[in-house]
């Protein structure tokens, strides 16, 4: 699972030909929630309040990058990278 982002420990990452809805997957520590991209909400597992705040910020600021990433990785090309939150 390639990842395309990284920021105050947060791994963002997309897989590879993954299932619909187009989402992404943050990881913090030992937590990890996978995004839907259109709505930016958490469809399963979770974070911490603070980390999840920073996720939530993150994606509404690269929304459309997001998606042309799951896009990439459904054809099985690198989804490549994504600024991170500063």
């Amino acid at each position: 699972m390639p990842e395309i982002c990284r920021f105050y420990g947060i791994s963002i990452r997309i897989n590879f030909r993954d299932h619909n809805p187009p989402h992404f997957h943050a990881l913090y520590g030992e937590h990890e929630a996978v995004i839907e991209i259109n709505s930016i909400s958490v469809v399963k597992g979770q974070l911490p309040a603070r980390a999840r705040r920073l996720v939530v910020e993150w994606a509404s600021l690269h929304q459309e990058e997001l998606m042309a990433a799951w896009i990439r990785a459904q054809r099985s090309e690198p989804p490549g990278r994504i600024a991170p939150l500063e």
